[in-house]
């Protein structure tokens, strides 16, 4: 049988460099430093300062931006952990925006306040320039410069809160930390950014999308994603050397009842291409709508394909052969439809 020897806690030193000089009073207790010590570093003119209830900066000194984050998250911390997971807290909103590096929120010297988001049952008051957020969910964290912060989507949802709780977030810049939560890179995500997708489901469960200024912003990101999508299939349509389709046109029947408006159409092979097409959809009443032109495409005979954005990244080789083999077939006895 072998015996795993536990590694020993990092020093005081290392815990320090670690946490720029940020540390908890139970781990200078866990290292010896008794509660008197700590006391008399922390009188007028000594070498330490207290920060936060029982969070600690060790030097004088104005503490740096990144300092006043860490001792947001470490006041927040479950048992002020040491050894950097800190399960119980992460930084959210406009605060870990700035650390995401977003250039429409001020930069991390500017940010006056720190939101931290922690698990519901946790006894925490708002201290300082710390608010504390509560969440039912599990905690999810990304490493941010070492520190834990809340995945883009969640840190946008919260910012988005605080701004459109003040009188004045008329002025806020939603349409831009929205798109830039979206960005790509050379039709690539860019790192540290989330999908569409993911970003939508957060302002949902917020409640933020019957805010009317989170709304028309969402919906050009909607309108922008699937734009983005259906113009990379059709460009892969061509290099697949299928005919040209139709984009987004309108289909009724000759008596001049609406039927849909597909992304794609092939009305020679009764073919159609929905994108995305729950990207349209906020509100149950949308997605109704978009559902019901669906069927009524199918019960008339086209061959309706539904392709992803993330499933055409991810397998564009799938996706061609879907497609292609939906050409060769073509729809089944469909009615003639007029396009608009």
């Amino acid at each position: 049988m072998s015996y795993r020897i536990p590694s020993p806690p990092p020093s005081l030193e290392e815990l320090a460099k670690r946490q720029q000089n940020v540390v908890t009073a139970s781990q200078l207790r866990a290292r010896g430093v008794p509660a008197r010590v700590v006391t008399g570093h922390c009188r007028r003119g000594g070498p330490w300062q207290r920060l936060l209830p029982r969070v600690y900066l060790l030097q004088s000194g104005e503490p740096t931006p990144e300092q006043r984050m860490w001792a947001a998250l470490l006041y927040a911390a479950q048992n002020g952990r040491e050894e950097g997971r800190r399960a119980g807290a992460v930084i959210t909103g406009t605060a870990a925006l700035a650390l995401y590096g977003f250039a429409a929120v001020p930069r991390l010297p500017a940010v006056t306040g720190v939101d931290v988001l922690v698990p519901r049952q946790r006894r925490l008051k708002d201290v300082g320039e710390v608010r504390i957020l509560r969440t039912e969910r599990e905690l999810e964290a990304r490493s941010v410069h070492g520190l834990a912060c809340a995945p883009v989507a969640r840190a946008v949802a919260d910012a988005l809160l605080e701004w459109t709780a003040q009188p004045g977030g008329g002025a806020a810049p939603v349409r831009e930390v929205l798109r830039e939560a979206v960005a790509r890179t050379g039709g690539a995500r860019t790192e540290g950014r989330c999908t569409v997708r993911e970003l939508v489901g957060e302002l949902a469960d917020c409640g933020l999308t019957a805010e009317p200024q989170v709304r028309a912003a969402l919906d050009e990101l909607l309108a922008a994603e699937r734009d983005f999508v259906r113009e990379e299939l059709r460009r892969l349509a061509d290099r697949w050397q299928l005919p040209v389709p139709l984009g987004a046109p309108e289909l009724r029947m000759r008596g001049g009842t609406y039927i849909a408006v597909p992304d794609l159409y092939w009305p020679h092979r009764g073919v159609a291409v929905e994108v995305d097409s729950d990207l349209r959809c906020v509100s149950e009443g949308e997605a109704a709508w978009v559902r019901g032109g669906q069927h009524r495409m199918e019960y008339l005979g086209l061959r309706v394909v539904y392709v992803s954005g993330a499933r055409l990244a991810a397998e564009p080789e799938a996706v061609r052969e879907e497609l292609c083999e939906a050409h060769r077939v073509g729809g089944t006895d469909v009615v003639e439809l007029l396009v608009v």
